[in-house]
């Protein structure tokens, strides 16, 4: 018997999914996250934008190409959100964004089991995925309710896991690298220990740390600090934008300034001056102006990402978003094409920043003769041969193709 599961959405669905491929294993199928014939098929749902909810729905259609018999189960946050349309398409069970590892105890039964988002962070085992980079899940839910986002109503209250039980995890696992995230990992807390007091928890692995997307207010010397005292950190910071003017940032209910932002930007270059500083950047907001697109490309500038994640603004219904007039397609579509032309230029210009520099290397993949990983500033370098899968000191060359040739310092 063969399992897929097929996977929507961030990173921590991505993590998610590895836990139910887990559970399949033990229950004896042979698994695989690739679209492929299976007996039985796992769609983990995204509701982020339309798009992911649509590219949801659509899932169950490409399974059944795959095999009209096979067994169909849905669990996420596009199920969370409406659970009938993916019976109604022929899925056999759906869960929510609850428990998704639960999913494993549920494959003779059949129907809904959708349990509503409380304040209770489950507990799951550690499982590993055998790469040099290892997620490692903290935190889950949100309070802060952006005007745009859907996700605090589907993945419910933020809520944390003990520190003890992260570093037994990151002890078991033994990655190369680890990736600390959460659904807003700034808000991590374990009974008053926030976000800097994991941080100096970790201060004695020996792999590299590197952490998930992060909020302005998080960023400041207690935490910097802390960094600081790691051994393998990893100087990448998603620091969440959003939009680069600050009328639009009021509309979206986000709570800083475009200023101070800024400063928190050169705080972080204070302390890592080659730091990766990279973003997301919504378009076409509904209250978003041309002055204010304009604004956001200038503010781009003078930020200096070294990369940008853009998109179109999506309705979410629900939302305080869905009640403002909402812009054209053709605007968005417009505003998209110029930001993914500053996001160009901004990550060509920081990677020839780079040229000639030295960096410690996480190998990940092999391909065409070279290795590639990230470097900590979060570059992606093609290394020539094979190298082992543990912290490497390189040097980078040149530009080449989505990142840099580099060569092993001796």
């Amino acid at each position: 018997m063969k399992a897929v599961v097929f996977t929507l959405g961030c990173k921590v669905n991505s993590l998610e999914s590895f836990q139910i491929l887990n559970g399949l294993k033990q229950k004896g199928y042979e698994i695989s996250d690739r679209l492929e014939y299976a007996d039985l098929y796992v769609i983990n749902t995204c509701a982020v934008t339309a798009e992911a909810e649509k590219k949801s729905r659509q899932a169950i259609a490409r399974v059944k190409k795959l095999n009209a018999n096979a067994k169909i189960m849905v669990v996420g946050c596009a199920s969370q959100k409406n659970a009938q349309v993916f019976i109604e398409r022929g899925a056999t069970v759906v869960m929510g964004t609850r428990a998704k590892d639960k999913i494993v105890d549920l494959l003779d039964e059949q129907g809904v089991f959708i349990d509503d988002c409380n304040d209770y962070y489950e507990k799951y085992l550690p499982c590993k995925s055998f790469r040099t980079r290892e997620y490692i899940k903290v935190q889950d839910g949100c309070d802060n309710y952006c005007a745009y986002c859907i996700i605090p109503y589907l993945r419910g209250p933020s809520r944390s896991r003990k520190i003890e039980n992260v570093l037994n995890e990151i002890n078991y696992l033994n990655p190369v690298e680890a990736v600390i995230t959460g659904i807003n990992l700034s808000a991590f807390n374990d009974d008053g220990k926030t976000l800097p007091d994991l941080v100096n928890a970790l201060s004695d692995c020996e792999c590299r740390i590197r952490f998930g997307s992060l909020e302005v207010n998080v960023i400041d010397d207690r935490f910097l600090s802390a960094t600081k005292q790691l051994k393998n950190f990893a100087p990448h910071f998603h620091l969440s934008l959003q939009s680069g003017s600050d009328s639009v940032l009021k509309a979206m209910n986000r709570k800083y300034t475009t200023k101070e932002y800024l400063d928190k930007v050169n705080l972080i270059r204070s302390y890592y001056p080659n730091a990766g500083i990279t973003t997301d950047v919504i378009v076409g907001f509904s209250a978003e102006t041309d002055e204010n697109f304009s604004e956001c490309l200038s503010f781009c500038d003078a930020v200096e990402f070294s990369d940008l994640h853009c998109f179109p603004y999506s309705v979410r219904e629900g939302t305080e978003g869905a009640k403002l007039k909402k812009l054209s397609d053709d605007v968005k579509r417009e505003r998209l094409e110029k930001m993914l032309a500053k996001k160009k230029e901004l990550k060509l210009k920081f990677l020839e920043k780079n040229i000639d520099t030295v960096h410690l290397f996480v190998p990940e993949e092999n391909e065409n003769g070279y290795t590639l990983g990230y470097t900590g500033n979060y570059i992606r370098a093609y290394v020539f041969g094979d190298l082992q899968q543990k912290i490497t000191k390189i040097r980078l060359i040149s530009v080449y193709k989505d990142g840099m040739l580099a060569e092993v310092v001796k």
